[in-house]
């Protein structure tokens, strides 16, 4: 699994990342929430910890923007205090679960398994983008065209994902290219076009527009 924890809590960090780490969970880490929403389309994850106390942003502001960017991957609050009226309030915002600290992590770790179990059963629909006859299958980033899968490589994927959550918007050559060559990823050998070439080539010519001096969008549905 692969884990995406947004916190300041230094305690927490140390707990989770060592705890989780042991027990095979690769953590990432980040302080500001700021960055949940650019780092989420960067790379894939399995799950999120969001900590109450942010520096930046609240826990409502992120969370409304994971789940408005079209992040349905697991997403557990963990607060200072238990609050039933927050707690439902961030549940009802798009939370998938709420636990207070001090936390036990190995509760935590099951209550992530036990959501990730859920997904992959009973949400699998929710994590489906669309266009035409084209979709985009975001937990296991598979490619299908009039129900046959198309092969792509990482980068190529992540350029498609970014167009198709932008549908009807330009997207920027440097916003693909940092979504291409993210921290995460290695440097393209490759420019840009190339790869936008390669996936009009594999999905049809007209997937793809250009927009001149700007970047790229998604072509309308025939």
């Amino acid at each position: 699994m692969k884990l995406l924890l947004i916190a300041t809590d230094a305690r927490l960090v140390v707990t989770v990342r060592s705890w989780m780490g042991m027990n095979g969970t690769t953590v990432e880490w980040l302080v500001l929430g700021t960055q949940a929403e650019r780092t989420l389309h960067e790379s894939r994850y399995d799950s999120v910890v969001l900590d109450s106390n942010l520096p930046d942003v609240s826990t409502t502001e992120v969370l409304r923007r994971i789940r408005h960017a079209g992040h349905h991957l697991p997403l557990v609050i963990v607060a200072d205090s238990d609050d039933t009226q927050e707690r439902i309030r961030l549940l009802d915002l798009g939370a998938d679960d709420y636990v207070v600290k001090p936390v036990r992590v190995a509760e935590l770790a099951a209550r992530l398994r036990a959501l990730l179990r859920r997904c992959s059963t009973g949400y699998a629909a929710e994590n489906e983008l669309r266009h035409g006859d084209l979709r985009v299958a975001t937990q296991s980033r598979t490619v299908s065209k009039d129900g046959s899968r198309v092969l792509l490589t990482e980068k190529e994927y992540s350029l498609l994902e970014a167009l198709v959550r932008n549908k009807g918007l330009v997207v920027s050559r440097q916003r693909l290219e940092e979504i291409m060559n993210g921290k995460f990823c290695e440097l393209s050998s490759n420019p840009l076009e190339v790869h936008v070439h390669h996936l009009r080539r594999k999905l049809g010519a007209h997937l793809i527009s250009t927009v001149r001096g700007v970047g790229y969008m998604l072509g309308q549905v025939a």
